[in-house]
């Protein structure tokens, strides 16, 4: 079992930028894929970047796809999201997750066990 517990979130100016951290507690963690998602008030919870438990595979969704960067520290326990140039609507609370087991990237919420807590970011125009 992983706890997993996300930090960075704040306020930002649109073009701003942020870098999320998600701190992973518990034995294991190399063995777990990481995710990163997002949910704003009003819809569903979807689908931000994803990284294989090597880091050596990485996937974003089209909305953030070369603004956002996901890495991960194997030795920290820790996985990041850096975000650049953001947008007002990239404003969400943002979620990490863990996935055990898994040979490579998830994008879908189900193929996740351990969530955080979720840490809010908002952009202003």
């Amino acid at each position: 079992q992983v706890q997993l517990v996300e930090s960075g979130g704040g306020l930002v100016q649109a073009g701003g930028s942020l870098r999320l951290s998600c701190a992973a507690s518990g034995r294991g963690f190399i063995s777990y894929a990481m995710g990163w998602f997002r949910q704003a008030p009003g819809k569903e919870r979807e689908f931000v970047a994803a990284i294989s438990w090597s880091g050596g595979s990485t996937d974003y969704s089209d909305s953030v796809k070369g603004r956002f960067t996901i890495s991960r520290d194997n030795a920290k326990n820790t996985v990041y999201l850096q975000m650049n140039s953001l947008k007002p609507e990239d404003t969400a609370v943002y979620y990490c997750a863990a996935g055990w087991g898994l040979p490579t990237i998830a994008t879908s919420e189900g193929e996740y066990e351990y969530w955080g807590q979720g840490t809010q970011v908002t952009v202003s125009s």
